[in-house]
């Protein structure tokens, strides 16, 4: 693990996105809320938020970090065929938070596909990528 001690602590904020890639019928099932497992779009926000504050246990070697806000956008796209994912991460802390927003959004896809699975065999994910991540001094974030 790296030794992040000295490192001063500040504000730190990551954006990641990822795309599902679904069949049209299915993602109709999902707007109409028909698929037997449940709600897609709202198990996928919170199993990605979860996982986000978990990623320390699911990442060997990644800094336990507390979160101060994480969120987590879904967004059918029919015409595209595709859920896209975003999250925001946001803490104070010495270290980024890229890792738990690379995680919030590969489990909220995986969520879906789990969910989706038995009506859809052709689904795909894609697109997991870092968007952005930032930090600023703490005085000048809240000031």
């Amino acid at each position: 693990m790296v030794d992040v001690t000295q490192k001063p602590v500040s504000f730190r904020q990551a954006k990641a996105a990822g795309k599902v890639f679904l069949a049209a019928a299915t993602i109709e099932l999902i707007r109409q809320d028909k698929i037997v497992k449940g709600n897609v779009l709202e198990a996928a926000r919170l199993a990605g938020i979860q996982a986000a504050k978990q990623t320390p246990y699911l990442i060997p070697l990644c800094h336990p970090i507390q979160p101060t806000h994480i969120q987590l956008d879904l967004e059918l796209k029919p015409t595209e065929g595709s859920i896209c994912i975003q999250t925001l991460v946001k803490c104070a802390e010495r270290t980024g938070v890229e890792m738990e927003a690379l995680t919030a959004v590969s489990i909220a896809a995986l969520t879906i596909y789990d969910m989706c699975k038995a009506v859809d065999k052709q689904m795909r994910i894609s697109d997991i990528r870092l968007l952005e991540k930032s930090k600023a001094d703490l005085t000048e974030h809240f000031t």
